[in-house]
């Protein structure tokens, strides 16, 4: 994958990687899962992307919060204690011999159903979760040169339609963004709210920084972004003014840099949007101040060898 918000270079290592499902550890060639599954069948259930560094799983409290939260709402009991679902991700991460430079992708799904049906009145026993560890690192040219974004037609939902703070495997809206932005020439999507001001992009979260200052999204329309509230967070330790609130694409076209955000490669310059040029030099200089207090985050979030993996 050379392109985008998740660019990275293939590591053969993935190739026999060990994933666990449903309790055990199992070469990548068998992690299988029913077709009566519901996450296949319906997308019922939720996610995380969660990295690895320093055998620590960082801010991984605030994942597991997140993903607890979206699976109450939807009705989702994950059969797994908070702590369980910890331990069971590092010892995933422990027999691949893994320690840093890993994104994990955490799936939980309802689990099997007896006939594809909505229902959760159709599933039988627990839920399916599937933690999936790989070695993946963000492709340096893409921090560098940074992302093209493109606004799309696909506006983010309210809470009513399918509330935007769930992390659900049904992902179609921001799928139907990405591929109307990757049609566009774009590496990214640009989703806009229901009131056309600007939301989030379709995998990341997106900012501008004007005079000095970032500017983000209200929130109300986008994921509880974890690297987004930590990089709010560190622009304020840094004495960075920030801002959570609304803006109309006119800010972004005359905004001094932009970036995007994401718990796979930290902070990603964005050096054009619609066709108009941000900024003069990709990153600008906002950007890698905040790229710096970020990874002090994660250094203070996953100390060198604090759970031995």
């Amino acid at each position: 994958m050379d392109s985008g918000s998740h660019a990275h270079g293939a590591d053969p290592r993935n190739e026999t990687v060990k994933i666990y499902v449903n309790g055990r550890i199992v070469p990548r060639a068998e992690a299988v899962v029913s077709v009566f599954d519901s996450g296949f069948l319906l997308g019922d259930g939720v996610w995380e992307g969660i990295r690895l560094h320093n055998g620590a799983l960082a801010f991984i409290d605030r994942h597991l919060e997140r993903l607890y939260e979206g699976a109450k709402a939807i009705d989702l009991d994950v059969g797994m204690t908070p702590e369980a679902l910890h331990q069971a991700i590092l010892d995933t991460c422990r027999a691949n011999g893994m320690d840093s430079g890993v994104h994990i992708r955490l799936v939980v799904s309802r689990g099997m159903k007896t006939t594809p049906y909505q229902s959760p009145r159709a599933n039988i026993g627990g839920a399916t979760v599937v933690i999936i560890p790989e070695w993946k690192a963000p492709n340096p040219a893409v921090l560098t040169t940074g992302l093209r974004l493109h606004t799309v037609h696909v506006h983010r939902g309210a809470p009513d339609v399918q509330d935007p703070a769930w992390n659900s495997l049904s992902k179609l809206n921001c799928i139907s963004a990405c591929i109307q932005a990757e049609k566009a020439g774009a590496d990214e999507a640009l989703m806009l709210d229901p009131q056309g001001f600007v939301a989030t992009c379709n995998s990341t979260h997106f900012f501008i920084v004007r005079k000095g200052e970032v500017f983000t999204s209200s929130g109300l329309y986008c994921l509880a972004g974890i690297t987004r509230g930590n990089v709010l967070a560190a622009a304020r330790e840094i004495g960075i003014p920030a801002h959570e609130t609304t803006f109309p694409l006119t800010k972004v076209y005359s905004a001094d840099e932009a970036f995007v955000t994401g718990t796979f490669a930290g902070l990603i310059p964005v050096r054009e949007v619609d066709g108009r040029r941000i900024g003069g030099d990709t990153p600008g200089p906002v950007t890698l101040r905040l790229r710096e207090a970020y990874y002090r985050l994660v250094e203070r979030s996953c100390p060198p060898k604090s759970v031995p993996v």
